[in-house]
């Protein structure tokens, strides 16, 4: 899968790897991917919720020991 911009929110708390994701998804052009590597265990439903919300597509979720990776493509 091709990446077209990574954003790491290791180490920040909710709300912020949802808003600095939200500012990155707005620099984007549509259909574009945006890969976020995040260690709040709370950004697994932020996330997903996010993407409903705004009709962005959470393409994928894993976990990776402490960290959680979000791939998202932009609507």
């Amino acid at each position: 899968m091709q990446i077209d911009k990574e954003l790491d929110t290791r180490n920040l708390n909710c709300p912020l790897p949802i808003l600095k994701a939200k500012k990155a998804l707005a620099e984007m052009q549509s259909g574009q991917t945006l890969r976020v590597v995040a260690t709040d265990a709370g950004s697994v439903r932020d996330f997903q919720a996010f993407a409903r919300q705004t009709g962005n597509v959470l393409l994928e979720q894993q976990t990776l020991g402490s960290e959680f990776i979000h791939v998202l493509r932009r609507r």
